[in-house]
């Protein structure tokens, strides 16, 4: 979708482990930052897009979770819209709010991401990301994922969804399918994690901010063969939120550095074969077509690094580097700060943390951070053009949901 929307402020809390503050307080801690960001009244703000994905299983706040938490900062009357898409909830809020004023029925929205996680009964946050796969078909994917690991020499993947994301075993599966194609290592691996420790060192708002070396990432604990904790993204609280506005309304505002949203590709996966391009490939095409760009014009990119093998595949479905390749390219360093092309500046899910519902507009304000020159030492020298790639859940061979947005200053 072709896009015109300014973005006027961004605003997100430090992502972690937040048992002490609940979805109400973390959404209004993003959204009060980016309206002082922005330096607008809250009462300007024509309409508001909320993302969550598991709320009503971890907190009991099944409906109105938009209402709730806007309402607790006085933000009432105008529409809220509730966006639920897995992972990919806040791209996909961000997504319909930039539509709805390049469209001209808004001049100032509101765009927020907002998850708790954390829960006494760890069951309970693991079990919310079982519902992000078609759960008629719960059993029969748990069984696969056992057989598959257990086929390639890897442990069985017992304890999914319960001691652990299951989707660390889908990835696991599929790093092994590419190591077995394409010749990929497991030190490969360890590259991404390693290096998205250290940029998520610099990062203040990160929920892990120590650096790792490619040994330390390879002697940690063993979470699903050949995923070591290092390389699986964590569970976390937090929010993130975004105000956008339409040009006419940034000319009036004197909006000073304003960075503008181009376009924004929102795609469900579909059944295809293995081989053939899925989402993410198809959405990065469709966006860098509606852009006027290629991947090479891109200085910085925030990915869905939900597994480090998972940045690897999104360096692949994005055209940096030709598929297979993407092991060679981390290893040379082209995806590090100072590199081709900076990846996961913020950290990444890795290291900044992954609370679901918040992760596609954390995605956003890292990229304005970094376009408007703000990003302090994990800074990109002349960054002029921005990417987020965020998928959401599971279905078949693909991504149930996967947005790729693109922002220029």
């Amino acid at each position: 979708m072709k896009l015109n929307a300014i973005v006027a402020g961004v605003g997100m809390t430090p992502f972690g482990k937040h048992l002490d503050h609940g979805l109400k307080a973390l959404g209004a801690g993003a959204v009060q930052a980016a309206i002082q960001d922005a330096r607008i009244p809250a009462p300007a703000i024509e309409a508001a897009w909320v993302g969550n994905a598991a709320a009503g299983l971890v907190t009991g706040q099944e409906s109105i979770r938009g209402q709730v938490v806007l309402r607790s900062i006085g933000i009432g009357k105008i529409p809220v819209i509730n966006v639920e898409n897995a992972c990919a909830s806040a791209s996909t809020a961000l997504n319909q709010a930039a539509a709805m004023v390049t469209a001209g029925l808004y001049d100032i929205v509101l765009a927020l991401g907002v998850e708790k996680l954390y829960h006494e009964d760890r069951k309970k946050s693991f079990a919310a990301f079982a519902g992000a796969v078609d759960v008629e078909l719960l059993e029969g994917i748990l069984k696969t994922l056992r057989e598959t690991a257990s086929r390639s020499g890897g442990e069985a993947a017992g304890g999914a969804g319960e001691k652990r994301s299951m989707f660390m075993d889908i990835y696991a599966a599929a790093a092994r399918a590419h190591m077995e194609k394409y010749g990929t290592t497991v030190e490969q691996f360890a590259r991404v994690a390693a290096k998205n420790s250290l940029h998520g060192s610099m990062n203040p708002r990160a929920q892990f901010r120590e650096a790792l070396t490619v040994e330390q990432v390879l002697a940690a604990p063993m979470i699903a063969e050949p995923l070591t904790r290092p390389m699986c993204s964590p569970i976390g609280d937090g929010a993130a939120a975004v105000i956008l506005v339409s040009e006419r309304k940034a000319h009036e505002l004197g909006i000073p550095k304003p960075i503008r949203i181009l376009t924004s590709v929102l795609r469900s996966g579909w059944d295809h074969d293995l081989d053939e391009e899925g989402a993410a490939e198809v959405c990065a095409r469709e966006a860098f077509a509606e852009a006027g760009i290629g991947p090479k014009d891109v200085n910085v990119i925030e990915c869905h690094d939900a597994t480090a093998p998972a940045e690897l595949f999104a360096y692949e479905a994005l055209g940096l580097c030709p598929k297979g390749e993407s092991g060679p390219f981390v290893e040379a360093g082209h995806t590090s700060i100072g590199g081709r092309v900076a990846v996961n500046t913020s950290g990444g899910l890795l290291r900044k943390g992954h609370p679901v519902g918040a992760t596609g507009i954390a995605q956003i304000v890292e990229l304005t951070e970094q376009l408007q020159g703000r990003s302090g030492r994990r800074q990109v020298d002349g960054a002029q053009i921005g990417l987020a790639h965020n998928g959401g859940g599971s279905i078949g061979v693909d991504a149930a949901a996967m947005c790729v947005t693109i922002l220029v200053r």
